[in-house]
């Protein structure tokens, strides 16, 4: 016979804000933010912030994260200014995609 399960909403939410799921998401988290290091772009002769871009690859966790604020988090983001020119380009610029293809690389 087969033995039944009962799932408990509180239980799930409890699992979800743990520290052991917090320690995952910080840990895919970071496996991305090496990734994006490595495949950033460090501009030219004529760049006026060579290596800013880089070096600004940041990553933080929250317990209660999320748009409900139900789960553990984690966020990798570039404090630059002209991050987003380099994700999705502009007009003179071709974009990079740095964190699209660390996000995809990476993060298991």
């Amino acid at each position: 016979m087969a033995a039944r399960f009962k799932m408990s909403r509180k239980g799930v939410g409890q699992l979800l804000r743990s520290e052991m799921v917090e320690a995952e998401m910080l840990r895919r988290a970071e496996v991305i933010r090496s990734t994006a290091v490595a495949i950033s772009p460090t501009g030219g002769a004529g760049d006026p912030h060579p290596g800013q871009y880089r070096s600004s690859w940041t990553v933080d966790s929250k317990a209660r994260g999320g748009r409900r604020r139900d789960r553990a988090t984690a966020t990798v983001r570039n404090n630059t200014y002209y991050a987003r020119w380099v994700e999705y380009g502009t007009e003179k610029v071709r974009a990079h995609h740095v964190l699209l293809r660390a996000a995809q690389a990476g993060g298991r």
